[in-house]
């Protein structure tokens, strides 16, 4: 097993690194002041078919409803009502950068007192505001509930979550972010992944493309852009040049592990220093087996139960004390596994142990 695990290894082994693909700018970096802002408010849902908030539990759904019709000038102070086909919601949305006033956002609606289901219902005019207590945003429309429910006498079956739906299109912008784009002299970009090496590569290459130094790296996830005398029309057309110029990402050395799907994802730069494995399988089984033992007719005595034990352990053939070469890369060692046929699961507990005992130089995520 050794000179096969050895063989498997040396025939996958790479002729040399393979270099990274280049990413656009825009893919890697978040620009500062270009975000989104979240919305969110409290509306009433009607038309539902009997699936709505029962008023007794929730008492805050009858009390929106009563001022809703009071705004509409319907007076019913001191009236009892009970409808069931009303639901109280909370009504989030996220309002895009550069949202100008009667652009359309999708919002999300969700019930927050016992209704059973938000499907087929119509939200009614709901304000969203912001942080800043503003309303940026109005909302109402037909609710697409992502899921069904089945209700008879003696069973209920749900599929999905039908207290939560969305509205395509259903608020409508009222008011506009102050921000003024064109005034800005400077721009962060902040990297999603934290690398020193990425953040020198695109202040390289942003300098590179403008034949100035435009560009300058703060720190491993931060490179400021100067966005005045870089010879474009305007800052836009400064950072459109930017987010489309192609970068080769460095990553640090990763490997994630997911036990309870066996899927092991992992980088390309993983590597493994020289270190032994050996691996088995025990098995130990137990079997119960009673055997009932009877007089022969007529005669006297009792029926008696006698144990039947069987135990047995087995020990299945696995990998035999294999040794892995000094710098061979994770990809090739996981791929002369699969070529023995370890499973997906035994490879995790190889390559926990491979980690434990330093050999692993990667980062190293189990979930």
């Amino acid at each position: 097993m050794f000179r096969t695990l050895l063989a498997c290894l040396l025939a996958l082994a790479l002729a040399g690194a393979a270099s990274a693909t280049p990413v656009r700018i825009k893919d890697l970096v978040e620009f500062d002041g270009v975000r989104g802002n979240d919305l969110v408010g409290y509306g009433l849902v009607v038309g539902l078919n009997g699936s709505g908030d029962g008023l007794r539990n929730a008492p805050f759904t009858e009390e929106i409803m009563q001022n809703m019709l009071e705004r509409l000038g319907v007076n019913v102070t001191g009236e009892q009502f009970r409808p069931k086909n009303v639901a109280a919601v909370f009504v989030t949305a996220t309002l895009p950068p550069f949202a100008r006033a009667g652009s359309q956002i999708d919002v999300t609606v969700s019930a927050i007192g016992d209704a059973k289901s938000l499907l087929g219902g119509t939200l009614v005019m709901t304000p969203l505001t912001a942080a800043d207590g503003q309303i940026y945003a109005v909302a109402q429309g037909t609710i697409i509930a992502g899921g069904a429910t089945a209700e008879g006498d003696g069973a209920t079956v749900t599929q999905g979550v039908p207290t939560a739906g969305t509205v395509p299109s259903g608020a409508r912008v009222e008011r506009e972010v102050p921000f003024d784009f064109t005034q800005l002299r400077s721009m962060r970009l902040a990297l999603r992944t934290q690398d020193f090496t990425t953040a020198n590569r695109i202040e390289t290459a942003i300098n590179a493309a403008f034949g100035a130094p435009v560009a300058r790296m703060l720190d491993a996830g931060t490179v400021q852009i100067t966005l005045s005398g870089s010879g474009t029309r305007s800052p836009a057309h400064m950072v459109s040049r930017i987010e489309n110029i192609a970068v080769e990402p460095q990553r640090r050395a990763m490997v994630v592990v997911d036990q309870r799907s066996g899927t092991i994802v992992m980088g390309e730069d993983v590597r493994i220093s020289r270190v032994a494995v050996s691996q088995g399988n025990l098995t130990i089984r137990i079997e119960e087996k009673p055997i009932a033992v009877q007089p022969n007719p007529f005669a006297p005595g009792e029926t008696v139960v006698l144990p039947n034990t069987t135990a047995e352990i087995n020990e299945e053939p696995g990998i035999g004390l294999a040794e892995v070469a000094e710098g061979t890369s994770l990809s090739e060692v996981v791929a002369g596994l699969n070529a023995l046929g370890v499973s997906p699961r035994d490879m995790i507990d190889i390559l926990k142990s491979i980690k434990a005992a330093g050999a692993l130089h990667a980062d190293f995520i189990v979930r």
